[in-house]
């Protein structure tokens, strides 16, 4: 079976309770992972979750079929959650793929986020069309669709939220599932709420929790990198040190806004006047009134090819950060500064 964040929300249910083996991958780390949290929550009985990282499968292919026949200490049941990069879990999954349908049938599922792999990767093809596993793919979001998503996740925590006070959370968070999915547990916690006694949420209970990502967060690094904005940079890496965030996750809010800027410029169809198309966008609710500034920066910025290989070197620069975590901060700074002496605008 194949899906992705189009129709993922109406093939989970089904594939949790037929699929065995689930391949979630994509350029959306959050998509994915959000995916298959989704997944276990939708399951009869979980169990203990056996966590397995990709490059520990790619040194011993085998464990991954030993694992699905294995029991715990006290004969619980257990799902195995395998984080891999790219193509890290291929020769494991071949292995178990090659057993039994009804061997696979009675083995725990297994559930494989693979960040840097596609729909076209072989691992997908390996699984797209067997009956017991799911491949998902996830593209980077918009506005709208995280929206959406905030929408469900407070539905399902007992959360009256209007479409307002989501789109705030989902800009706030950078269009990251994840971070809105603790930003509504929070909520839920606050209030006190749940399926069987709903709250209403207002703007005042938002302020008072909400993640305040435009002071602690990812995004002022995001911006000023992608706006040029070099004399800043140094400053926001030293906050984005002290705070202890991930340079990976930050290279994929880039890649976000990329996205974002190109999906822009593809609608802004050669008209010269940014600022007034980017009012048009806010009106339209495509994009947050609060990235108005970034946004008006970042278009006049890249545009076409330059755009182009802006997208090309951050994925140079993810892979480079996957491939070597001990020097992954240094990466991550100079990559910044690169991007950033590319944006300004020449005199």
């Amino acid at each position: 079976m194949k899906a992705t964040q189009r129709n993922f929300a109406q093939v989970a249910a089904g594939a949790a309770r037929n699929a065995r083996i689930f391949f979630f991958c994509g350029t959306d780390e959050a998509g994915v992972h959000a995916a298959a949290a989704r997944v276990i929550a939708m399951l009869d009985d979980p169990g203990e979750k056996v966590e397995i990282e990709g490059g520990d499968l790619k040194r011993d292919p085998v464990r991954l079929a030993d694992e699905t026949r294995s029991t715990s200490l006290f004969g619980d049941r257990r799902h195995i959650v395998v984080r891999a990069n790219g193509e890290e879990a291929l020769e494991a999954l071949k292995i178990l793929t090659s057993g039994a349908p009804e061997e696979i049938a009675q083995g725990w599922p297994v559930l494989v986020a693979a960040s840097g792999a596609t729909d076209k990767s072989r691992s997908a093809k390996l699984l797209e069309k067997r009956d017991d596993a799911l491949v998902a793919m996830f593209y980077p979001p918009d506005l709208a669709s995280v929206t959406g998503e905030v929408r469900r996740l407070a539905d399902a925590a007992g959360l009256r939220m209007g479409a307002e006070l989501a789109q705030r959370i989902a800009a706030s968070v950078g269009l990251d599932t994840r971070m809105a999915a603790s930003e509504i547990t929070k909520l839920a916690l606050y209030l006190d709420a749940d399926a069987q006694a709903p709250r209403t949420v207002t703007a005042q209970d938002l302020g008072d929790i909400a993640a305040e990502t435009e002071d602690d967060g990812m995004m002022p690094l995001v911006d000023a990198v992608l706006s040029g904005d070099s004399g800043s940079v140094p400053d926001e890496l030293q906050r984005f040190h002290q705070l202890g965030m991930n340079p990976v996750g930050t290279v994929l809010a880039m890649e976000r806004r990329v996205a974002q800027l190109a999906q822009m410029a593809s609608r802004m169809n050669g008209r010269g006047d940014v600022a007034s198309f980017v009012k048009a966008e806010i009106d339209a609710r495509r994009v947050f009134f609060r990235d108005r500034d970034a946004l008006i920066r970042q278009l006049q910025c890249w545009r076409g090819a330059r755009l182009a290989r802006l997208g090309e070197k951050l994925i140079e620069l993810h892979r480079a950060l996957l491939a070597d975590s001990q020097a992954a901060p240094l990466l991550f700074a100079a990559g910044c500064a690169e991007i950033a002496r590319a944006a300004k605008p020449r005199r």
